[in-house]
Parts: C-alpha cells; sequence; structure tokens
C-alpha cells in the first residue's frame, strides 16, 4: 500500500465532533485497533440530540475512549484539554453544518467553524502534534462550472457563509502550518451517506418524509436532463481515507500544509439516488416503495454538480472508495428500519 503505515495504538488520538456522523465511526475504528481516543463534542440540538447520544453509547464501552462534553469556542477547556491529554494526533471535525442552515443562523457557523477552528490551531501551536486533520468540504468550490473538481481548482467564491467558513479554515490552517510548522491535512468532504448519518441530510430526510406519509421536495426544477450531480461518498469509504492519512503528514520542503478531496470521484444524478433508495427500501419493507415528489428550484447557496477527483489521495495513500450506492443505500435502510422500528 502506498505510503499507508499503520496507526500506533501507544498514541493518543483527539477527535473532536466525536458525537457526529463521521466522528463517531472513525472513532470506533481507532478503537477497535486500540488507540486512545478523546472524543470531543457540545452535543448541540441542529438535530436529534438522541441520535448523537445513541452513537456515544457506542464508544462508551471502550476502555480508551474519553468523552469530554464541550464547546470548541471554549478557549480554556480546549487549552485544559491539550495540556492534561497531550494528542498525538488531532481530528477536527466538530463544526456546524449545513448550507441552508448558515441563511437562517450565521452566528454559530462563526462560534464554531472559526473561532472554534482558531482554539485548536492555538492549542496546536502550544502544545505541539504530529498532525493535525481537519474537516473542509467541498462547498467551498462554489458554482465551479469545471468538473471534477480539482484541489488546485479556484476556490475565492463561496455561495454560502458555510463554504465561505470552510474556505477559512484552510487559510488559517496553511498560516499556522506555515508560522509554527503544524503539519496539517484539510478534506474537501463530498455528501457522506451511510447508516446512523445525519438526518438534515437528503436521503435521511427522503425516509422520513415516506414513513411519515409526505412528499419529498426535490430542488431541481424537476428537470432531468440537467439533473443536480453529487458524489455520494459512503462512510466506510471516508473511515478508510481518514485512517490512512492522519499517520501520512505533509513533509518534504515548503509548508506542512496539504488540502485533499475526498469523494466517491463517480457522481449520479440525484433521480439516480433517489430511484435507488426506493429500491433499497422496496426490498427491505418487502413491498413496493415510491416516494411523492414535488419539484422545486435550487435553493439559494446549493450548487448544481459536486464531483471530486481523488486522484491526488489515491496517489498519497491509495485511497480508492469501492461502495456502491446501492449497497451503500441498503445498508442505510436496514439500520433506518431497525432503529426506528418502522414497519
Amino acid at each position: 500500500m502506498l505510503n499507508y503505515k499503520q496507526l500506533n495504538p501507544n498514541k493518543v488520538y483527539l477527535i473532536t465532533g466525536a458525537g457526529g456522523f463521521i466522528g463517531y465511526f472513525l472513532s470506533k475504528k481507532l478503537l477497535e485497533q486500540g488507540c486512545t481516543v478523546i472524543g470531543v463534542d457540545n452535543i448541540n440540538d441542529y438535530y436529534d440530540v438522541n441520535l448523537k447520544h445513541t452513537r456515544l453509547d457506542q464508544l462508551k464501552p471502550f476502555e480508551k475512549f474519553t468523552f469530554i462534553k464541550g464547546d470548541l469556542a471554549d478557549k480554556a477547556l480546549i487549552t485544559e484539554i491539550f495540556e492534561e491529554k497531550k494528542p498525538n494526533v488531532v481530528v477536527n471535525l466538530a463544526a456546524q453544518a449545513g448550507v441552508r442552515y448558515s441563511i437562517e443562523n450565521p452566528d454559530v457557523y462563526i462560534q464554531s467553524n472559526i473561532i472554534g477552528f482558531f482554539n485548536i490551531l492555538e492549542a496546536c501551536r502550544y502544545y505541539p502534534v504530529e498532525h493535525l486533520v481537519y474537516a473542509s468540504s467541498s462547498s467551498v468550490y462554489g458554482a465551479n462550472k469545471k468538473v471534477p473538481f480539482e484541489e488546485t481548482d479556484f476556490v475565492d467564491t463561496p455561495v454560502s457563509l458555510y463554504a465561505s467558513t470552510k474556505k477559512s479554515n484552510e487559510l488559517m490552517a496553511h498560516t499556522y502550518s506555515h508560522l509554527y510548522n503544524i503539519p496539517a491535512t484539510g478534506l474537501r468532504f463530498f455528501t457522506v451517506y451511510g447508516p446512523m448519518g445525519r438526518p438534515d441530510m437528503a436521503y435521511f430526510g427522503f425516509t422520513d418524509k415516506y414513513f411519515a406519509g409526505e412528499s419529498i421536495k426535490i430542488f431541481n426544477n424537476g428537470d432531468f436532463e440537467n439533473d443536480l450531480y453529487r458524489d455520494f461518498t459512503y462512510i466506510d469509504d471516508i473511515v478508510l481515507g481518514i485512517e490512512r492519512l492522519i499517520s501520512h503528514p505533509p513533509a518534504g520542503e515548503g509548508v506542512p500544509h496539504k488540502v485533499f478531496n475526498i469523494g466517491n470521484n463517480n457522481p449520479e444524478k440525484l433521480m439516480t439516488f433517489i430511484g435507488t433508495l426506493e429500491k433499497c427500501l422496496s426490498k427491505t419493507l418487502g413491498k413496493q416503495v415510491e416516494f411523492k415528489k414535488d419539484f422545486e428550484p435550487i435553493k439559494p447557496g446549493d450548487v448544481p454538480a459536486t464531483y471530486a477527483s481523488t486522484d491526488a489521495l489515491q496517489k498519497a495513500v491509495g485511497f480508492k472508495p469501492e461502495t456502491s450506492i446501492e449497497d451503500g443505500l441498503q445498508e442505510f435502510v436496514d439500520w433506518y428500519v431497525g432503529y426506528y422500528g418502522v414497519e
């Protein structure tokens, strides 16, 4: 495997957003390999807190897991965690997510994504770490027309505050890497999905609507020829990519800061994705499922296509996503029906 070192169980891994979707699955993977994981999360109510508690409850039996409830914007707390726990590696996945919510509630994005990330960088400055891996987003590509998106593309035209905060994170991390030699890697995630995922994501919302007997809203004007394209990436593939990158900090000449796309490299039309979700529900429920659909104009801040080139990540650590949307959505549906006890 290219440049891929096993994780060291003697090291301490600090994962922020451990109660979140990606943070939970990454924590679990590291704990299963015998690593020491310090999880931090403020368990905010942006979506169902019960789901966050369910994830954390599955981590608590691991002896090497410590959970700290707290907010990244609390500088004293973050400093204390670094001082006491002395993490070797930090994976910053805590953030206020969601494009549309950033239009309604901008304040929380500045608190969490800007001030919170600044506090992480400051802590890495005073308590040096071997590697800081942090979440960026595919939304930094804004309304770029050229696809697939490549890391070298121009990303100075974000179309949502959420995207602006993520672009800011990349700039801040680069500066701190330059000034204080902090090895840092930013990950531009492309539409992550799977069991125990975020209820604010479209596939989860569509499933909720179906069981509530309501129609789903599709923001593509009903234009199937020019349908929205998305690079849907299954959670296991994402976690494998992060796991490999953790032990592969940027090195060599220049600033020790890199940014990678982490996506499926195989975009699907939104309508194809919806059709696959209907098939998976039909299989699990043993009856024909078809969503009631309302077509609406594309929303402010949304972009027509998000599609990643993952060549750079493949070259660096051999990352190649392998989960089809059929398999990934089936896993999600089976989990959903079991977790919510629906029929």
